[in-house]
């Protein structure tokens, strides 16, 4: 086993992005992108390293903190957290690259916040302690907010205004529940303790359990997006630097959903399963009213942001259709889609500098003749996105359906819909974008030596996962299947009670 400190990894972008201040400004963003580098070098080893057959915590820290209020510097990874955190290395990679070409105003700023976000994002994937979780969850709020709000487009106040509001106020929600499950968790005489693992052992009661559900849930389905919650997303998505965009869809969102298999499901099984109809209702909801809205935009950023509520309806499926197969199949496709979709935005930025600016389908067109490198990788995520066979979204998806017809067949039937709507949103935007007419606007010209750098990598993995999913689903099936244990023996035991009657 190799000796690989956490807290190095977690912190590498962050320091970096301090040590920008000093140094002369034109090295600040080499300085970021090394880190970058530096975290998925140390991800990587960690994947290699990681055994096939043991999904328990490795690399693990545990230190006091806030001794009086039982909180602990608590760090791990699990075959829950390990793929995540090797989609947040490899997607700040790319956005890095391109951020490093492109002449941003106040680089000093811009990367610092770069470098902070990602500190944020791998520190919430490997917290092991509720309280450390709901810091680094809370910090991701700060260094996007200045992003967008800092270098965004046009409305940019509005967007950040919007994001802000909604994920400040699911922030607060999560916090509040975080205090009182570390109460109520709390047995008579005992100290109190926000440890996952210990929080896991202790019983809350199924009233309480309810309503601090309902807490946890605010906040994680408004980072998702997940319908009624996503009205942030149209002006946000409008008003993001692309570089950024394709983190906070392809990366940030997933903390989200991965709160519920890491907390929820874990802590509190029986409000997991009292509430299991109303979740996949939302669930099926996300995935209808996304696909219907990706086929009816103008904006290429719009068709991917709407797809993309609808393929977070299909993990929140995954995840509480209570199953095996589903938990670990919405895994697979938290991973899967934050691969499609930073080159996906990546591609979409590199239409528009050739289309004045403009990424409205009604302007675009006919790239694929000069661009076919373009095309091509454009064609693969866009493949990936429908879920054809031989994509890694084919599995994920696959799982997630099976898992759900096992308990809940009727929700699968209608979420399977999805599925076929994805076929038609994607082969719009594509044949929008590289075929019919050459766009009024259009200059269209190949990819560059630095869009291909920053594309082309992020769809070879896509693909190579497509190849050689069990990379990920031996590592990840026996910590997903602990977190959905304890939720899926209460739904196992309430069948059993309403069969008797």
């Amino acid at each position: 086993m190799l000796t690989i400190h956490l807290s190095i990894v977690i912190f590498m972008p962050l320091a970096a992005g301090l040590l920008g201040a000093v140094v002369p400004p034109r090295w600040v963003r080499w300085l970021l992108l090394a880190a970058t580098i530096g975290v998925l070098a140390y991800v990587v080893a960690m994947i290699a390293d990681f055994p096939r057959s043991d999904g328990g915590l490795q690399y693990v820290t545990n230190d006091r903190w806030i001794s009086e209020l039982g909180i602990r510097y608590q760090l791990g990874v699990d075959g829950l957290s390990l793929f995540l955190l090797a989609l947040t290395a490899i997607a700040w990679v790319p956005a890095t690259l391109w951020s490093c070409f492109r002449e941003e105003s106040r680089p000093r700023l811009y990367f610092f916040h770069l470098g902070l976000a990602e500190t944020a994002v791998l520190g919430a994937f490997c917290a092991q302690d509720l309280a450390l979780f709901v810091v680094f969850f809370d910090l991701m709020l700060v260094p996007f907010y200045f992003l967008i709000g800092g270098w965004g487009g046009q409305n940019r106040v509005r967007a950040t205004m919007k994001f802000v509001i909604y994920t400040l106020v699911g922030s607060l929600l999560m916090l509040a529940g975080a205090v009182a499950l570390g109460v109520l968790a709390t047995p008579d005489g005992g100290h109190i303790s926000f440890s996952l693992a210990d929080l896991q052992q202790h019983t809350v009661a199924s009233g309480s359990q309810y309503w601090i559900f309902w807490l946890f849930a605010a906040a994680f389905l408004v980072k998702a997006p997940a319908f009624p919650l996503h009205g942030w997303v149209p002006d946000t998505y409008r008003a993001t630097p692309i570089p950024v965009l394709a983190l906070l869809s392809g990366v940030l969102s997933k903390v989200g959903v991965y709160g519920f298999l890491r907390i929820v499901l874990p802590i509190l099984p029986d409000a997991a399963h009292h509430f299991q109809d109303v979740m996949l209702a939302i669930a099926v909801a996300s995935i209808l009213y996304g696909s219907v809205l990706a086929f009816s935009q103008d904006s290429a950023r719009l068709v991917v942001a709407y797809s993309s509520i609808a393929q977070l309806g299909f993990i929140t499926l995954g995840i509480f259709s209570l199953d095996e197969k589903g938990a670990q199949g919405a895994l697979m496709q938290m991973v899967n889609h934050g691969l499609v979709v930073v080159p996906l935005f990546l591609i979409i930025g590199a239409i528009a500098v050739r289309a004045n600016g403009s990424d409205s389908l009604s302007e675009l067109g006919g790239m694929a003749f000069r661009a076919p490198v373009l095309a091509a990788l454009f064609l693969i995520a866009a493949f990936a996105t429908l879920a054809m066979p031989g994509s890694p979204n084919f599995i994920g998806e696959l799982l997630i359906l099976f898992g759900t017809f096992e308990n809940k067949f009727a929700f699968g039937v209608v979420a399977g819909t999805g599925v076929v709507l994805a076929a038609v949103y994607m082969i719009r935007l594509y044949q929008r974008t590289m075929h019919n007419r050459v766009g009024p606007a259009v200059a269209a010209r190949e990819l560059g030596g630095v869009d291909l750098t920053t594309i082309a990598p992020v769809v070879a993995v896509l693909v190579a996962l497509g190849v050689y999913p069990q990379l990920l689903l031996d590592r990840s099936e026996e910590a997903t299947t602990k977190k959905i244990q304890r939720a899926a023996q209460v739904a196992q035991s309430g069948a059993r009670e309403v069969a008797r009657r």
